[in-house]
């Protein structure tokens, strides 16, 4: 039984993907300010951060308790749903800032394999998705971003491909066991559950992750979910055996202006 592979790429250079306040919704805009603070922690910190550190640092801002008390109401209510749409915004862009050819890794690491099962995980408008439903993957994708999976599934039909699609987080997808043949993060997290990406991978099966070494976000607004630190992503996947290991500094492969 050949054993499941894990492949992996961490380029080190990113540009910052900004909204303009003015055109969101006030909670957005406090899930926004929020984000900005909280990103500003190294990866490895942001599972500690509290609210009430928040707290303290919007009172050294001047705030009454007041104003407080409604800032974290807003974030607490209306975050999930104001990050879901950040996405939306930038994913659906009709200019978008980001990469819309498929990720280099993963078209390097799949050519020449027989297709299967595959999952994007944190598929956005489906430029993995597509690429791999055109090399005869039977795909399966996900992402919280609405708005991106219904691109997804109109760009699909465009090219005349059939991929599955769902409207969900990390935290609540069904990975299954034994069910994919290919799991591909990129630019999507991973850190949240890697136990049950393990469980997921069928027998030679791979998992691909691409995202940003810690290096990449200092002084940038960036999610930690979306950065390393130097070898930690093998450490994450402890039952999968590491068949490649990169953190190039290179141009980011989701950025087109990067």
């Amino acid at each position: 039984m050949n054993p499941r592979r894990l492949l992996l790429a961490s380029p080190m250079l990113l540009s910052c993907l900004a909204n303009a306040l003015a055109q969101i919704s006030p909670g957005e805009q406090a899930y926004e300010r929020y984000r900005a603070w909280f990103t500003q922690f190294p990866p490895t910190q942001q599972a500690a951060v509290t609210p009430e550190q928040y707290r303290a640092h919007l009172q050294s801002q001047g705030l009454s308790a007041a104003a407080i008390d409604e800032q974290i109401r807003l974030i607490r209510e209306q975050g999930p749903r104001a990050e879901a749409q950040r996405w939306n915004r930038i994913l659906t862009s009709p200019k978008p800032t980001f990469n819309i050819q498929p990720n280099a890794f993963l078209v390097d690491m799949a050519k020449g394999r027989k297709p299967g099962t595959a999952l994007d995980v944190g598929m956005g408008q489906g430029r993995n998705a597509l690429w791999l439903a055109q090399q005869g993957w039977q795909v399966t994708g996900f992402d919280p971003a609405a708005e991106a999976v219904a691109l997804a599934q109109k760009n699909a039909a465009s090219l005349g491909v059939r991929i599955t699609t769902e409207v969900t987080t990390r935290e609540a997808f069904d990975f299954g066991e034994s069910r994919w043949d290919l799991i591909l993060i990129s630019y999507a997290g991973g850190r949240e559950v890697p136990a049950q990406i393990q469980r997921a991978l069928r027998p030679g099966g791979i998992l691909i992750i691409e995202g940003f070494h810690r290096d990449a976000a200092r002084g940038r607004s960036i999610g930690g979910g979306v950065v390393f630190d130097t070898g930690e992503l093998p450490k994450l996947f402890p039952d999968l055996r590491v068949v490649r290991y990169e953190e190039p500094v290179s141009k980011a492969d989701f950025g087109q202006q990067m």
